[in-house]
């Protein structure tokens, strides 16, 4: 079995602008499951990433 090594993922801090309405979406979300509003940022996005239709228009 392999051994277990804790890493830090990199990460960068940015600044966004989103909307006062889809902020308080997010932060309700955020509260209900219990995690903080960046991690749920976080695990949309890759989500997204990871589903988007690489399709051209």
């Amino acid at each position: 079995m392999e051994k277990f090594v804790a890493r830090k993922p990199e990460k960068e801090v940015i600044s966004m602008r989103i909307s006062t309405d889809v902020l308080k979406t997010v932060d309700d979300k955020a509260a209900a499951i219990g995690i903080s509003r960046n991690e749920l940022i976080n695990q949309m996005i890759q989500y997204a990433l990871d589903n988007m239709d690489e399709t051209k228009k």
